[in-house]
């Protein structure tokens, strides 16, 4: 690996400008992470991304937001705009647990310290920044602003929130992975505001003018009726006003499905909500990147490393990925849970072999690699070159999930290209094992598609994860036992859960292993009742689990789940829905989890004579009745 220049890094001083002979950037970006510059961590990506336009642009992560913000005017005013890039993670889960308690660590910190963003940097950045730079463009970006587009549910404030939009003061929001809409936006400022230059700056008026005229794809805007561009039309789709969902939950619980309908449409409509006076116009995502232009992106002239200022301090997201692959982005398995799809979409955009295989060589002349990779993955790890085979039925298509409820006939389930990948990578020089950290969709393993090449593929790829790609440990989401819940779940029914378990146990004797099957557990979503976890404990226990990777149902903006936590009805079927909300109902549940812990088995053993299942107490204790 070459030796690095602190000029290798995008500037986060006036004194690393200085290094690079600018006066002025075009853009500045105010991160709520720790500057990594690596394709894993947002800001990185799209700070390069702008850098490839030709442009000047600079990075200021974790700015002090006391005081008198000599951070946030140290590099002055840009030409173009400011853009908040809060965090690869929203702020609120990255600090609280779903009980509202503070996680041990900030992931995405030096040291995991806790005091180096506030809570919604999104809004607190912006109002500084709009403050001290009124007449500048702010651009939101990031998950934090792209799941709080709309109306939303707070979990942590426990209310209906606007467009972060409206709490923040922000000119427009660039919503999922913001690479194209970045770029159209930037080239349209340059040539039809600037008009190339270089001496000339964009104030927030020319700024609305021009997306009054030239709407860029993938973005949202707050204006008045008469400035919605092209006007509303039959075409558009109209949410329920913003102050109708405060005063009717059925109303805001039916939004949700056109908000998750038009994220994973390809031909998707635009979306018009009024707040207050005012309208937030949703445009329109850009199509799923190509090959070639996810490749542009994770091909560009990452470090891959921290940012110099950091020596000497560990950043803990760092330490997990250093060594890891990203494959392919999107996800079509829809969770009722997950924001992947609303963030990504589910359409699968993978990387091409050769694109995969430069980042690898990369990581090998490391100074510190060892010759292990710890995932070859994505947001599922065998996700990689799916895609509909007829394309035309895609098009008509709007289903969320194309697994969901059954694996969609049109999906071509083939693993040949990823386990082809998997070997090519294995056989660079330095490689000596490439682990998969990422979930693996069971049940895409276990369909049976009716071509016999794809289903032998789908065995040869289980033999060749388990025996070679496993770090002793597996990991796998079946989310819950009950086929009830996990319909509202959109998982799969956890029979097949115990045929891939039986599978990975008989292909672990035959190899001479002893690896295990780590599942995933999830307690109060939406329609869990709590004799649900019981029966969970009691089915997980049959199989020989005592569980550790579990977790409590925690409501995130803009998901099925939490739509129907919050208002009470089902988004899709407007039906009523139980949800465990106190803290009590919740811990009920979770207790479940833990039946083998001592201080558990007293209130276990009483909620289970409550619920009058005392046949699972035998299951869970073994003691025959009269004997308690």
């Amino acid at each position: 690996m070459k030796k690095l220049q602190l000029t290798d890094w995008l500037p986060t001083t006036r004194k690393e400008m200085d290094l690079r002979g600018w006066d002025c950037a075009d853009v500045i970006i105010f991160s709520g992470d720790a500057y990594v510059d690596h394709p894993s961590f947002g800001t990185a990506v799209i700070g390069r991304i702008i850098e490839a336009e030709g442009l000047h642009v600079c990075i200021v992560p974790q700015p002090d937001w006391h005081g008198d913000y000599r951070d946030f005017k140290k590099l002055g005013r840009p030409r173009l705009f400011f853009c908040i890039s809060p965090g690869v993670m929203d702020s609120m889960v990255n600090k609280y647990t779903a009980n509202r308690r503070l996680r041990s660590e900030d992931a995405y910190s030096p040291d995991g310290r806790h005091d180096m963003r506030p809570e919604y940097p999104t809004i607190v950045y912006t109002k500084i920044l709009k403050q001290l730079f009124p007449d500048v463009p702010v651009v939101l970006g990031g998950i934090e602003a792209s799941l709080r587009r709309v109306t939303h549910y707070d979990y942590w404030q426990e209310r209906l929130r606007p467009s972060i939009l409206c709490d923040s003061g922000a000119d427009l929001i660039i919503y999922g992975m913001g690479e194209l809409p970045v770029q159209r936006l930037c080239r349209e400022i340059e040539d039809r505001v600037l008009h190339g230059r270089p001496d000339a700056f964009c104030s927030a008026a020319d700024f609305q003018t021009l997306l009054r005229r030239k709407p860029v794809p993938q973005t949202v805007t707050l204006c008045d009726k008469e400035d919605i561009p092209g006007g509303i039309s039959e075409n558009d789709i109209q949410l329920a006003p913003h102050e109708t969902c405060l005063k009717d939950r059925r109303a805001y619980a039916a939004n949700f499905r056109h908000i998750e309908e038009e994220s994973n449409k390809l031909h998707p409509q635009r979306i018009i909500q009024q707040v207050g006076n005012k309208f937030l116009v949703v445009a329109p995502p850009f199509p799923p990147m190509t090959t070639e232009q996810i490749d542009r992106s994770f091909d560009l002239p990452y470090t891959r490393l921290p940012h110099p200022k950091y020596k000497g301090k560990r950043i803990p997201a760092y330490e997990m990925i250093k060594f890891s692959v990203c494959l392919h982005r999107g996800c079509f398995g829809g969770c009722a849970f997950c924001t992947i799809s609303a963030h990504q979409g589910k359409f699968i955009m993978s990387r091409s072999r050769e694109s995969v295989l430069r980042e690898v060589k990369e990581i090998t002349e490391m100074p510190d690699f060892k010759g292990y990779l710890s995932d070859l993955g994505g947001p599922s790890a065998n996700m990689y070159g799916m895609s509909g085979r007829d394309r035309t039925l895609c098009e008509r298509c709007k289903r969320p999930s194309c697994i969901h409820p059954k694996i969609c006939p049109n999906l071509n389930t083939d693993h040949r290209p990823l386990t082809a990948l998997y070997r090519a990578v294995d056989a660079l020089p330095g490689i000596k094992k490439s682990f998969i950290g990422s979930g693996v969709r069971y049940d895409l393993l276990l369909h049976r598609s009716g071509d016999e090449a794809i289903d032998r593929a789908a065995e040869e790829y289980t033999r060749e994860l388990i025996t070679r790609h496993v770090s002793g440990r597996l990991k796998v989401a079946p989310e819950h036992t009950s086929d009830r819940v996990l319909h509202l779940m959109r998982k799969p029914p956890f029979k097949l859960f115990g045929d891939f378990k039986r599978i990975f146990d008989r292909i672990n004797r035959e190899a001479g292993l002893r690896q295990q099957i780590i599942p995933y557990f999830i307690s109060s979503h939406p329609g869990c009742l709590e004799e649900d976890m019981a029966e969970l404990a009691a089915l997980t226990k049959d199989m020989d689990f005592q569980l550790e990777q579990v977790q409590d149902f925690t409501p995130t903006p803009m998901t099925v789940s939490t739509e129907a936590w919050y208002s009470g009805y089902h988004p899709y079927t407007l039906d009523p829905i139980f949800s465990a909300k106190t803290p009590a109902e919740k811990l009920r549940q979770r207790m479940f989890f833990f039946w083998y812990k001592p201080e558990e088995r007293g209130k276990i053993t009483a909620a289970l004579r409550r619920l009058g299942r005392e046949d699972l107490l035998d299951r869970l204790y073994g003691k025959k009745k009269g004997k308690r």
